[in-house]
């Protein structure tokens, strides 16, 4: 999964156009996957299919995936205050890690319900309806454009839980076509194929879990920021008028925000005032060039 959420030049630039595109995103998601999920539950009760209530399951737990991207993504945003001197950013950190979890039960619930099913053999099994087939085709529909509409949001906002919530929905597409297989093939006299959709729908949730976690748990744990973006810095870093070496560069994660530790070489003959405002302009040319920057220390070494 690709989680690379850098903010485009076109971004929502004041804090009321970006709570205006969370409280968008969010209903989109949070409406859009109550009424879908409706449907889908009715359709696998009424079409008696264990894959479409397997999905109508997966697609309920975006709705609470949603919920908790919105709740991250304000903290994130809140202030520094006394007790928080570095800010609220790594609550959408500990967002993205209650979603992931949140997938992975989701997953493995979904995962013993079809293991249980073939287990109990195909004449246990009764045929899908039609109705389940047409709900399968109206979800891969409808969550694949909630996915690329959330993506826009993720990279709009430079948030990685609204970014989780998009794999989310492309998730649930997934699952989806997974259902339309096992359900086409259930009818068409193949029944175990609608419970074997129901594994399969598993290991596609577990999967996009294990990534949701893994990038969470890598931000709350102060890990460097990537090598292309390291790359740039250096190069930004080192072409700067009056900075003669880099001796030390250092990045940390911190929620979707880059923090920078730097020790920069400057003439040793340059007066205080001279040298200070060297780092300070170096300082905030990097913010304002790197939106993902969010804060700068800079250690002035005197050249040898």
């Amino acid at each position: 999964m690709n989680q690379n959420t850098t903010r485009p030049p076109w971004s929502p630039q004041s804090p009321q156009q970006q709570e205006a595109l969370i409280r968008r995103c969010s209903l989109v998601g949070i409406l859009g996957n109550i009424l879908l999920s409706a449907f889908k539950l009715l359709a696998g009760f009424l079409g008696q299919s264990g894959a479409m209530l397997s999905d109508a399951v997966h697609s309920l737990s975006d709705v609470f995936a949603t919920a908790i991207a919105l709740l991250g993504t304000r903290l994130s945003q809140k202030e520094a205050d006394r007790e928080h001197p570095y800010g609220h950013d790594r609550f959408e950190s500990v967002a993205s890690l209650a979603l992931g979890l949140i997938l992975l039960l989701t997953g493995l619930g979904i995962g013993k319900a079809g293991v249980e099913h073939l287990l109990q053999g195909s004449e246990a099994l009764a045929v899908p309806g039609t109705i389940a087939l047409v709900a399968a085709v109206v979800s891969i529909v409808s969550k694949e454009a909630m996915f690329w509409y959330t993506r826009r949001c993720a990279r709009l906002l430079n948030s990685a839980v609204f970014l989780a919530d998009a794999w989310h929905h492309r998730s649930d597409a997934l699952s989806s076509i997974g259902s339309l297989i096992g359900i086409g093939g259930a009818m068409l006299g193949f029944p175990l194929l609608d419970p074997l959709a129901s594994v399969v729908i598993c290991l596609f949730i577990l999967k996009v879990a294990a990534d949701i976690l893994k990038d969470a748990l890598s931000k709350l744990l102060d890990t460097a920021c990537g090598e292309e973006l390291e790359h740039a810095l250096r190069a930004y870093i080192a072409g700067q008028p009056d900075v003669a070496a880099i001796d030390s560069f250092r990045s940390r994660m911190f929620g979707s925000r880059v923090y920078l530790d730097l020790e920069l070489q400057v003439d040793g003959d340059l007066p205080l005032r001279s040298a200070h405002a060297v780092a300070q302009r170096i300082h905030d040319q990097l913010e304002q060039s790197f939106p993902e920057v969010k804060h700068v220390m800079i250690h002035l070494n005197p050249t040898p």
